[in-house]
């Protein structure tokens, strides 16, 4: 029999087992997510080096960087049907080795060509990596700690633009072993700890506490009950007709499409932020570059934590959106005005970071609260599905409306996102839940 949960914020054995917990399987869950972020995002560093020498437009690197994520979406739900089916340590495993190869492997590429058929293929590698992080955390931590621990992980996105950025510069002007390019050395050596990172994941990592051998007998035996007793899995696994049965559902449809809004402008200002700092002073090395980019990060990520530690102090989610949504288009539109300004461009830079990485914590709690708990199964796997299209849109079109002179003319677009994001999420409406029922729904959402 385990431990009673009435009695867990006071049981020895279960504050013990927790804290194992949290120091062995966390640190795992972050470095994949960080990894899978910051391997998908780095052509926007690579593209300062490659654009010359593979002859890349401004219009080409946004198709190619957005083509990932129609991969992404098309393989997402195969993926996690076969999660379901190998169990998640050894799919997650795959997932990472897999797509750490392919990243290995964009640094040999010699054509347009080439990267386009390698970004697919990183988008096919990398999809359902998320929901199965969300499957493993439902197996060590019950719904009370779940939530945090998915708090945690979603810094996983600015942690990994921060050292992305740092690195990236860095390789792009001090490596050029063999005589090859920096930009190459960026796939290379951003992609190769991701396959160690795979295999250790293989071989140390537990798949459920009974195998855990840094518990003990009792402590796994307490985790096990604790968990077997509240288990539900994990709305993301989903199959095909019900999510597509889900977009019928019109409050699910309305926040989907809002949310792929936001991903609009978070994606565009990911993937082009290296040109932008570039066009603010060309004199600038990769070097200055990376280390400038990562500042926003830096700022965005503290913003993170503030706004959703507010934003759960107070029970507001909806006017935190939209006000982030606002500030992150006012932040885009500083940075069109002030682009040849570094101090006041980096500082509107810093200000979209705020509104999109912000954003998603208030937001998901917003979404839990708006779907009744029977909705939620399908619901949330739905609307992070159909919000993933952003990652297309957003570099795609800032793409095909940016110059090789001027990035920032196609802002307009994300700009445009932002706020029609902020004008569907005013008119949803949204009914009062009970704390526990909320609680329950916001700790599975996925970002």
């Amino acid at each position: 029999m385990g431990v009673s949960r009435s009695t867990v914020p006071d049981s020895e054995i279960g504050a013990r087992t927790l804290k194992k917990v949290s120091y062995r399987i966390l640190p795992f869950v972050m470095l994949l997510y960080i990894f899978n972020y910051m391997d998908r995002t780095n052509i926007s560093y690579a593209q300062l080096g490659m654009q010359h020498e593979l002859g890349i437009t401004v219009g080409t690197f946004g198709a190619v960087a957005s083509i990932f994520f129609l991969a992404y979406v098309v393989f997402e739900i195969p993926s996690n049907m076969a999660l379901k089916k190998f169990g998640a340590r050894i799919w997650l495993a795959r997932i990472a080795i897999t797509w750490g190869i392919v990243t290995v492997i964009m640094g040999f590429v010699n054509s347009v060509t080439q990267l386009y058929v390698a970004r697919v293929a990183l988008g096919i590698a990398e999809a359902g990596l998320f929901p199965g992080l969300l499957l493993y955390l439902t197996f060590w931590f019950r719904s009370g700690e779940r939530a945090r621990a998915i708090a945690m992980m979603a810094m996983a996105q600015p942690i990994a633009m921060i050292i992305g950025s740092f690195t990236g510069g860095l390789i792009l002007d001090h490596i050029s072993w063999f005589d090859m390019s920096g930009w190459r050395w960026v796939f290379i050596l951003q992609g190769a700890p991701t396959i160690v990172l795979g295999l250790i994941v293989l071989v140390y990592l537990p798949n459920r506490p009974r195998e855990a051998k840094f518990l003990t007998t009792q402590e796994s035996e307490w985790l096990e009950d604790e968990i077997t007793a509240e288990y539900q899995e994990p709305e993301t696994h989903a199959g095909v007709k019900e999510q597509l049965g889900a977009i019928k559902n019109r409050k699910i449809l309305h926040l989907a499409v809002a949310n792929l809004f936001a991903a609009c402008g978070l994606y565009g200002f990911t993937f082009f932020l290296p040109q932008i700092v570039k066009q603010m002073d060309p004199s600038y090395s990769a070097t200055n570059i990376g280390f400038l980019g990562a500042v926003p990060f830096v700022v965005g990520a503290v913003g993170m934590l503030l706004i959703s530690r507010y934003s759960d102090r107070t029970g507001e989610r909806k006017l935190f959106v939209i006000g982030l949504m606002v500030l992150a288009a006012v932040g885009l539109f500083g940075t069109i005005v002030f682009r040849h300004s570094p101090v006041l461009a980096l500082t509107s830079l810093s200000m979209v970071a705020v509104g999109v990485l912000g954003y998603m914590a208030p937001y998901w709690a917003m979404a839990a609260q708006v779907l009744t708990r029977a909705e939620t199964a399908v619901g949330l796997a739905a609307i992070n599905t159909i919000a993933a299209m952003g990652g297309f849109f957003g570099p795609y079109v800032i793409g095909k409306n940016a110059t090789a002179d001027n990035v920032t003319i196609g802002l307009y677009f994300p700009i445009a996102c932002l706020l029609i994001c902020a004008v569907m999420l005013a008119f949803l409406k949204i009914p009062k839940k009970a704390p526990v029922e909320l609680e329950e729904a916001t700790a599975s959402t996925s970002s």
